[in-house]
């Protein structure tokens, strides 16, 4: 059998198309199902409407904001640049901004509730839910028409990320580091009201043009949808200010517990 480094020389050093299609053939595929025809009518209209982003085929486009697991001060505004491999596994690349220039901070990795019911107890502390960042209209798609972005809300519904950010490029007035110093750092969510740090949601709406207000009552239906997740309660009380809840996000084990 050859060993790993072997098939990857052979991989990198070998030309032609059988080679690559040999190669290609030799990754993982995640599980999941299919894509749907609405998916990838999703995919094709973002690849359309949002336009290119830092990596070419990475097409669909949300910005976001992370908190990072054990340092609730340490907030930061990440862009998406995200691969949908099927209905129920997408990849993204997380950047500091939406230009040629910007830089690679973080990765996460998007999982379906289907698929987060598969992971065994010790590997779910990694993933963090979705729902508060949808349901409070944190999340967002620039570019897309409110149809189409209401859409891909509604199939990340219920949906759990794990993500990693590997360089402070700087966010929010705060120093930055030259490098990517340190480890790899956890992010999670913010699932209540008032964890983010005041502003930094307010400087991106208003660089986008964005109306909270109405994002929330534009996707208040979606909490009909909404299931309790874990991890809602996983950092709550740590960001030292008052916080209140979001309709519809509720911790799945303190929904057992009523």
């Amino acid at each position: 059998m050859q060993s790993i480094a072997a098939t990857l020389a052979r991989c990198a050093f070998v030309a032609g198309s059988l080679a690559a299609a040999l190669c290609a053939a030799q990754t993982v595929t995640p599980p999941g199902a299919d894509k749907s025809a609405k998916t990838r009518a999703l995919e094709a209209g973002a690849k359309i409407l949002q336009g290119s982003g830092p990596v070419p085929g990475f097409d669909i486009y949300l910005v976001g904001f992370h908190p990072m697991r054990d340092m609730p001060g340490n907030q930061i505004e990440a862009h998406h640049y995200c691969h949908q491999q099927n209905e129920d596994f997408a990849q993204c690349m997380l950047f500091d901004g939406n230009s040629r220039n910007a830089n690679l901070h973080g990765v996460e990795y998007i999982i379906s509730e289907k698929l987060f019911a598969t992971l065994p107890a010790a590997e779910r502390r990694y993933w963090h839910p979705h729902n508060g960042e949808i349901l409070s209209g944190q999340l967002v798609a620039p570019g897309l028409p409110a149809a189409a972005e209401k859409s891909l809300m509604r199939s990340k519904m219920n949906s759990y990320g794990k993500t990693w950010h590997l360089w402070n490029t700087g966010h929010h007035g705060q120093p930055n580091d030259a490098l990517p110093f340190g480890e790899p750092m956890l992010a999670w969510s913010f699932n209540r009201d008032g964890e983010a740090a005041p502003g930094l949601v307010e400087q991106r709406d208003r660089r986008l043009d964005l109306d909270p207000a109405r994002l929330r009552s534009q996707r208040a239906d979606l909490r009909a949808l909404a299931r309790p997740q874990a991890g809602v309660d996983a950092m709550q009380g740590q960001f030292g200010r008052p916080t209140s809840e979001i309709p519809g996000v509720v911790d799945s084990g303190s929904a057992a517990r009523r």
